[in-house]
């Protein structure tokens, strides 16, 4: 399994969606129109219905507001996926470790089947496989792999305008994640297979409500603004640079004031 997922790795796949072949039939899309939308509507500022209830890995019922306790990472995939809902969650085992925020109280990850289908066993199957490859670095309460029924499925996936549909035996879906804050609002989406540290560091920040620090929140928001276009993070010369410039004049300025009163002071001292 390891060599599986450091295969996985060694593969990035960039898209905006997916059709994959699975067997059976019926499932997330059934009856839906041939030209049915299959794609992303962000929903930015909207929220993730708190009350539905998915089994975790473990086959419990939870409501997401057990799960959803701050920060949250969710990724719709589809578990017997040999494509790129494994590159996506395979690039996560790369990065989540290098995230200086802890897993399980700062932030979580939720990875959501969305096929009905689909099993506890098989989240569970799943869950050991990803933690595997992050070599215990990264503690089993903070990345649960959930199942669960269509409608609830479909409230998450709706919400999030995540759609996608079954034809045949082929699956297509968006393949992005998207991070919610404590009481489910949706505050940013990421996108592809592959991702920056930095990326995923300032989403959970922004996503903290004040509970990651004050501070932090406000650094990120200063010097840090996202760029719907690279769908990215990006640094704000600018602002930073011209803060910086203001600083030292300032300080320059106050030195020169105050210095030229501690000379004036030693002057008349002297006489």
């Amino acid at each position: 399994m390891p060599l599986l997922v450091a295969l996985f790795l060694l593969t990035p796949v960039m898209a905006r969606a997916h059709v994959h072949s699975t067997p059976g039939g019926g499932g997330g899309g059934a009856g839906a129109p041939a030209d049915a939308f299959v794609g992303l509507d962000e929903k930015l500022g909207a929220k993730v219905p708190l009350d539905l209830v998915f089994k975790d890995e473990n086959g419990t019922p939870r409501k997401l507001r057990e799960l959803i306790t701050g920060p949250t990472i969710i990724v719709p995939v589809y578990y017997r996926c040999s494509n790129v809902c494994s590159f996506l969650q395979s690039d996560l085992t790369r990065v989540l470790p290098a995230l200086k925020l802890k897993a399980g109280s700062d932030y979580r990850v939720l990875s959501l089947s969305i096929d009905e289908t689909e099993t506890p066993q098989l989240a569970a199957s799943n869950q050991r496989m990803y933690l595997a490859a992050m070599q215990d670095r990264f503690p089993k309460e903070g990345w649960h792999f959930l199942t669960g029924e269509l409608a609830s499925i479909k409230g998450v996936t709706d919400a999030a305008g995540f759609h996608f549909k079954r034809q045949g035996v082929e699956f297509m879906h968006p393949v992005a994640c998207f991070i919610v804050s404590g009481d489910g609002t949706i505050v940013r989406y990421l996108y592809g297979t592959t991702f920056l540290a930095k990326d995923l560091t300032l989403a959970l920040v922004e996503a903290g409500e004040g509970k990651i620090g004050y501070g932090i929140k406000k650094m990120v928001g200063y010097c840090f603004t996202f760029d719907p276009a690279k769908r990215s993070y990006q640094f704000n010369l600018l602002r930073v640079t011209a803060t910086v410039i203001i600083v030292c004049c300032g300080s320059f300025l106050a030195y020169l004031i105050l210095g030229g009163r501690q000379v004036k002071r030693h002057q008349a001292g002297g006489k």
